[in-house]
Order: C-alpha cells, then structure tokens, then sequence
C-alpha cells in the first residue's frame, strides 16, 4: 500500500447503525465461490479515495444468531461493478476529509476476499479499533487530538502574550494563566494515556481497556482545549479569521467517530469490573 500507493476505508457504519454494530443491514449471501453484496454504508473516511474497502456484512441471516459470529469481514475493490459512491459530506469541521456514503448493489466479491473466515468479521472490526482509536485520535499526527489540543494552547498562549486589557497582557491575570496551566496539563495527561495504550500493544498485550481511556478522554479534552482557547481569544475566537474556531470545529469529531465518548465509557466499565471477576 505504501509503494503503490494505495488508498483504503473502513466500511462499518451504516445509515441506521452506528456505535449499535449489531445492528447492521449489509447482508452477504453466499453463491458458489462467490459472496453477493447489498446494503449501505455511511459516514465512511476516504470512501471516495480508496481503492479498496474493508466491509462488515452479516452473513448469518438468523437474527438470534451472536453477534461474534454473525458477521464476515470482505476486502471489496472500490471499482467493483455495484458500487456507487455518494457525494462527498460537508460536515462542520475537518472538511478535508473525504467522508461520504457508499452503496452495495450485488457486488460480487470472491470467496478469497474473506478475512480470516465466515463469521470472524466482528472479532476483526473490534481489534481494529484497538489499534486505531490511540493513535487516530491522540497521536502527534495532523489530523489528531493532540494536534488540535496542541494548537489550543500554542495559539491562546501566544495570543495572551500578546493582547493587553487593563493595562497588562491577558496571561498576567491569573483567571487566564490558570486557564492555560489547565490546558497544558490536561493535554500532556492525553498524551500519556495513547502512549500507554501504544506501550500495552508493544508489549504484546491486549488493550482494549487502554485504547478507550485514549480515546474517550483525548477526544473530551480536545473539546475542552478548543473551547478554552476560544474563550481567551473572546470575541476574536468566534471570528473566522482566527485560527481557534476551526479547532473546535474540528474537535467534536473525536467525540463521535471510531466509538463514542459513551461507548468507550461502556467499553471501560465492562473492561473494569472483568478485572475485579477473575
């Protein structure tokens, strides 16, 4: 994918069913050698980008069947005869990203395309999000929270030492230098949670547990970041042409996308009192 390169997307979320992956529509049957695809995805990154798709389809058609073995992972080319790709979303913030809908109208996908087998799909999605939700959501990337978090405090740092009232600049007065020693702090303690989600996944363990507290606290303390650091800049921080009201547009994404803030507070207390019935 590197040396080509290749461009992929996650094919999860669907019109209807989000965080509730239970609830999914897209159905596979299989017919031969081949699997026929139809259903829906929907607020799917890179989708017009891609060059191939990692879908989840429930193959099992009994509704009472376990969610662990009712769905199928499938590599699906993005040129496959079937596949329509909607119009890119405009969506309030990170409007660069290619987010859009995708439809599945009998597309044939070879047997070989199965990851793992039959009814590993659910497995497969889940230990992704393992791996994604640190480093998507708080690395030092471009595009995560530490990176808006970051910024927060880099720009109503500078602004603060720059724009005088009363006769001093704002990070004189402590109401303000209180504000931004928060958001230093809170920042750093993000930090620290992806890298030990990072560090359980180095040492060969699993990290589920890790990988929410990552995700559901850097994703908060994005929000929290951007919101202060508008609230220092004052009227100038709900302008467009400062930096600050694109980071907390920006921001509330890492709230929703890749599991909830809620969903990784489930994840969490699930995780937590397995600790306590061992």
């Amino acid at each position: 994918m590197t040396e080509e390169p290749l461009m992929c997307a996650y094919c999860v979320t669907e019109p209807g069913a989000g965080s509730d992956v239970a609830g999914l529509k897209t159905r596979a049957e299989k017919k031969g050698n081949e699997y026929i695809i139809n259903g829906q995805k929907m607020w799917i990154t890179n989708g017009g980008k891609a060059n191939w798709y990692f879908l989840l389809a429930r193959t099992n058609p009994d509704p009472k069947a376990p969610t662990g073995k009712a769905f199928t992972g499938f590599i699906v080319e993005a040129d496959s005869p079937g596949v329509q790709i909607g119009r890119k979303e405009m969506n309030m913030g990170q409007r660069c990203s290619d987010t859009r809908g995708i439809v599945f109208e009998d597309v044939r996908v070879p047997a070989e395309n199965v990851l793992i087998g039959e009814g590993a799909g659910f497995k497969i999605a889940m230990g992704a999000f393992d791996k994604t939700r640190p480093p998507v959501k708080c690395s030092f990337s471009g595009s995560g929270c530490r990176r808006i978090s970051a910024e927060g405090v880099d720009e109503a740092t500078k602004y603060s030492l720059e724009r005088k009232t009363f006769g001093r600049v704002l990070a004189e007065h402590q109401a303000v230098s209180f504000l931004l020693a928060e958001m230093a702090m809170k920042v750093e303690l993000a930090r620290m949670a992806y890298q030990r989600a990072g560090w359980e996944v180095d040492s060969g363990r699993r990290n589920t547990y890790y990988a929410s507290i990552a995700k559901a606290f850097a994703g908060d303390i994005a929000n929290q970041v951007a919101s202060d650091a508008v609230q220092i800049f004052g009227g100038n921080g709900f302008n467009s042409e400062y930096p600050v009201e694109k980071l907390m547009r920006d921001a509330k994404i890492y709230q929703i996308y890749e599991g909830t803030a809620q969903i990784q507070r489930l994840i969490i207390a699930r995780e937590h009192f397995c600790k306590y019935k061992e």
